[in-house]
């Protein structure tokens, strides 16, 4: 049974996110603060978080910056009022794996959660020490290390499946529409340029020729052959 925190200061919120989870089957914890929130956050019980931003304490972003310069790779869903496109960039460049404004719709947040709890879980035929390879990239899928080379690269937890995403399918055009939806999720705005932009910090990070873009269709890894 997944076990999910809520980190969201507004009760109102918090008790119906808790209500509707609890009756999809989720065992649920709600702290409303931010420093509670990374406690809990840290302490490994739970499967994935629901954080808003505009918390006590210590808000949203700083939460989500810790825990990721901690090691953890938890699913986070950011749920806040925020809905600009600089804090959409801010949240999933911090490691967040999607992002809703408020206000939102109760089962868009339920099949998010479901996708990202899916996401989360290691396949059962895919080894765990996996090390995907292309070219002078190699990613381990273990312990979401990234090399070009002999460099050791840092990425962000979004770049990080776009790039695993890429590798996977090196070779082939991959439409925006289709990394849209397998990194950034259900119902993403489809006019929006993130992925353009997450290209290109990958492209920073292995190499410019690394990812080519093929007009007009979207965008493919190169194989280096």
């Amino acid at each position: 049974m997944p076990s999910i925190l809520i980190v969201e200061d507004e009760d109102r919120i918090a008790a119906f996110l808790a209500k509707g989870l609890r009756a999809d089957g989720h065992v649920v914890t709600v702290v409303g603060d931010g420093v509670d929130g990374l406690d809990q956050a840290l302490s490994g019980e739970f499967d994935l978080m629901v954080l808003d931003i505009g918390l006590p304490r210590m808000d949203g972003f700083t939460v989500l910056d810790q825990l990721r310069s901690q090691g953890s790779r938890m699913p986070v869903i950011v749920l806040t009022a925020r809905d600009s496109a600089t804090d959409t960039v801010s949240a999933l460049d911090g490691g967040a794996d999607d992002y809703m404004p408020k206000p939102f719709r109760f089962a868009e947040l339920q099949a998010r959660i479901r996708l990202r709890l899916r996401q989360s879980r290691p396949g059962h035929d895919e080894p765990v020490g996996t090390v995907l390879e292309v070219g002078d990239v190699s990613l381990d899928l273990r312990t979401r290390q990234a090399t070009v080379g002999s460099r050791t690269l840092e990425l962000s937890a979004r770049e990080f499946t776009l790039a695993e995403i890429f590798m996977r399918n090196a070779g082939q055009v991959l439409s925006r529409e289709q990394l849209l939806d397998k990194v950034w999720g259900l119902d993403f705005d489809p006019t929006s340029n993130v992925v353009d932009v997450y290209v290109g910090y990958l492209r920073k990070k292995f190499g410019a020729g690394t990812i080519g873009t093929v007009r007009g269709m979207g965008y493919r890894f190169n194989t280096g052959r």
